[in-house]
């Protein structure tokens, strides 16, 4: 079933994403485009049922004032505004609140409930067949929720045709190289090729302290390596990406600042010889779980914690030296370990230790330290686009420091992120 859209203009709201969140959950598909975005595209998937003009505090562009171009009032669909004046001598439809925004939808618009979990399937699957035919696709499959649902989608729709690569860039959790070869090679049976590049990406990431710019070199240096794996094999025409709107979202678009880069928005070399795939671009976090246990994935996987495609790479701030790598490795196990057996992994959306590029005095054995620091964080989000942070227990982090600070060689220091995004991220890089 063609799904019926509200497509939301973006001139200068914070609150695009929370909109666009807002209709899906009344069961009508809506998607977020730029202000002076051509009225053609609107129309290009999906049955453009209505258009809302979303302002804000972001009222220019390179000192230019924000306007939409005068040919989306002839398409002939009721024309909403939120968060701006009403466009002189156009008729709009004021949207001050969730009421009048729920009437303009269904009764304005006439739009339909279409939007599911179920219909988003099957339409991506049908798209997914037309557009690779009997083509092949390598997918960068790290194991966690994002990449393992587009490996499902992929699977669903062109079989043997996919092949899955994992690679062990050095930046991974304990254990997780393990659990992925027995997860999709073992249990799975997918085509699962296997590449050790930890020295490669460790060598290239040396003497580079930037988030921004560590990002980029294991964004790129991941594609480089699937263009490499592409090579061994025949007839690989696309890579297909885990990419979610709030990577998108988070990238930055013409009115909103960029919070950060994503490795699989705006990392890719110019130099690209696949077509891109991102079946699930345009979905968030929860719809993205959603979909991951209608295409009957295991619910440990669909519930897996989410992990950055840098991996601890963002979470080793600074340079990433090998010592403290593994500082970061070996607290991040003790941290899951013990909130598995508290139970507090059912409630707590994310978790990590982080270590920074710096050390304190302590006191060890009688005597002077200087040690790193571990900071953990553990954060409750719906859609990644805000979190709060969990409450944890006093006990609970009395435990986690004496383990830490007893079982993990260099660090005679724990502390607890208690800020939530905003002001910060849920990353710290």
């Amino acid at each position: 079933m063609k799904q019926n859209k509200i497509a939301i203009l973006d001139l200068g709201s914070e609150d695009n994403s929370v909109l666009a969140r807002k209709i899906r959950a009344m069961g009508v598909y809506s998607e977020i485009y730029s202000y002076d975005v051509d009225p053609a595209e609107l129309t290009k998937s999906g049955e453009l049922k209505g258009i809302i003009l979303s302002g804000g505090a972001n009222t220019t562009v390179d000192g230019q004032p924000l306007s939409v171009n005068p040919e989306i009032f002839t398409l002939g669909v009721p024309v909403g505004v939120r968060g701006m004046d009403p466009v002189e001598g156009r008729k709009v439809f004021s949207l001050k609140n969730p009421d009048k925004i729920r009437k303009f939808v269904f009764e304005r618009c006439g739009a339909i409930v279409t939007w599911n979990i179920f219909n988003f399937i099957e339409e991506k699957i049908s798209e997914l067949k037309q557009e690779i035919g009997n083509e092949k696709v390598i997918l960068a499959l790290s194991g966690g929720v994002d990449s393992s649902v587009v490996a499902a989608l992929l699977y669903k729709a062109i079989g043997s045709n996919l092949t899955c690569v994992h690679v062990n860039h050095g930046l991974l959790r304990k254990g997780e190289p393990e659990q992925v070869i027995e997860v999709f090679g073992n249990q799975f049976g997918t085509n699962l090729v296997y590449v050790d590049a930890q020295e490669r990406f460790l060598s290239k990431l040396k003497g580079v302290s930037d988030p921004e710019e560590k990002r980029k070199i294991i964004g790129a240096e991941f594609i480089r390596v699937f263009e490499e794996e592409a090579r061994k094999l025949e007839g690989i025409s696309f890579l297909a990406q885990g990419t979610i709107y709030p990577d998108i979202v988070e990238s930055g678009t013409k009115t909103a600042k960029k919070v950060k880069s994503h490795h699989n928005v705006g990392g890719l070399p110019d130099d690209l010889n696949f077509k891109l795939i991102e079946p699930l671009k345009y979905l968030f976090k929860d719809e993205v779980r959603a979909c991951g246990k209608a295409l009957g994935l295991p619910t440990g996987m669909i519930n897996r914690q989410p992990f950055p495609g840098p991996g601890l790479g963002v979470r080793c701030l600074g340079e990433i030296t090998p010592e403290r790598l593994e500082i970061v490795r070996e607290s991040d196990a003790i941290l899951r370990e013990e909130f598995s057996n508290l139970g507090l992994d059912r409630r707590v959306w994310q978790y990590f230790t982080v270590v920074p590029d710096f050390k304190s005095t302590g006191v060890r054995d009688g005597g002077r330290s200087y040690e790193y620091p571990v900071i953990i964080r553990a954060v409750n989000t719906v859609d990644a686009m805000t979190a709060t942070v969990e409450p944890l227990d006093y006990k609970v982090l009395a435990r986690l420091t004496e383990r830490i600070t007893t079982e993990v060689k260099g660090v005679n220091r724990v502390v607890y992120d208690v800020t939530p995004k905003p002001v910060a991220t849920i990353e710290w890089e």
